[in-house]
């Protein structure tokens, strides 16, 4: 018997390591996770559905009179986690609205070019072989802004506590997106988020007005107004000389109302620098609160 329970040992050990190498090798299938809007909004104006995700304070409550700042984030499907998660790090009293659409890539190009440009619209279509004319067409801001202004922006605000201080970012076309709002501007954003600016559009035709018509006026009649305009350092020389240009012009003004920041991520691309400046377009915007 003695000489036998060393072998009993070790056929018992065998058994075990066996079979404990069977669980382990029975691998958890992932979870899907679903980013699901809390809404969604068929413009009018522009034919196209827009979908809402929509982030809250800590302390929002429908029971009391608080109302919120809003930041209107483009390419919500993608943008509004980074934004949401980052902005209750910071604990900033700010509701975010993500706007996204079903095809982000086909309506973030049609609604966020500030320009008609046929050659460009040609130029997609052959890239992604489609036949069809008319499915890229670019120059689309004027009527996106209106659908903002006078639908999505009228629909949050009468359901949820907001108050007038509105923001808007935008990413890459978002970017020369947020950036026209800015050149349109009538007061009613107060700050702007302009994140890897695509001012190259059109012969930089957008860029082209913003500086002249920072140039001609050395006054304008805005409410107190925060931008914050940032690029990757590694983006390439379309966009660091012309975002350089649009803040330099801006910045030389120097705008009674007007709280300009510029930064230049250094070794970001255009794809890397967007996480990247989603905590300081917040903290520059909104600040920190320290609590």
């Amino acid at each position: 018997m003695n000489i036998l329970k060393p072998i009993q040992l070790i056929i018992t050990a065998v058994i075990l390591l066996i079979f404990s190498s069977s669980l382990f090798s029975q691998k958890l299938a992932p979870k899907e996770r679903i980013l699901a809007p809390n809404h969604t909004i068929t413009s009018n104006i522009t034919g196209t559905d827009y979908q809402l995700y929509i982030s809250f304070p800590r302390n929002y409550s429908t029971k009391d009179s608080i109302s919120y700042p809003v930041l209107y984030v483009l390419d919500g499907e993608i943008a509004f986690p980074l934004f949401s998660r980052t902005k209750k790090l910071f604990h900033v009293a700010l509701i975010i609205v993500g706007i996204g659409t079903s095809n982000r890539y086909l309506d973030g190009y049609n609604n966020f070019t500030t320009s008609s440009s046929t050659s460009d619209d040609e130029k997609k279509m052959k890239k992604r072989n489609i036949k069809s004319k008319g499915i890229f067409k670019s120059g689309g801001a004027d009527k996106f802004l209106e659908s903002i202004k006078t639908e999505i922006i009228p629909f949050v605000e009468k359901n949820y506590k907001t108050n007038a201080d509105r923001g808007i970012y935008g990413h890459a076309f978002g970017g020369l997106f947020a950036a026209y709002c800015l050149v349109h501007s009538d007061g009613y954003f107060t700050r702007f988020g302009v994140s890897s600016p695509t001012f190259w559009w059109d012969n930089e035709k957008l860029l082209n007005q913003a500086v002249t018509q920072f140039t001609e006026n050395k006054t304008w009649d805005l409410p107190q107004t925060k931008v914050y305009i940032s690029v990757g350092g590694n983006e390439g020389p379309e966009m660091l000389p012309t975002m350089a240009k649009y803040c330099s012009n801006l910045e030389n003004q120097g705008y009674d109302k007007i709280n300009l920041t510029w930064q230049i991520f250094d070794e970001e691309s255009h794809v890397s620098v967007w996480p990247a400046n989603v905590s300081k377009t917040i903290y520059t915007l909104y600040g920190k609160n320290p609590n």
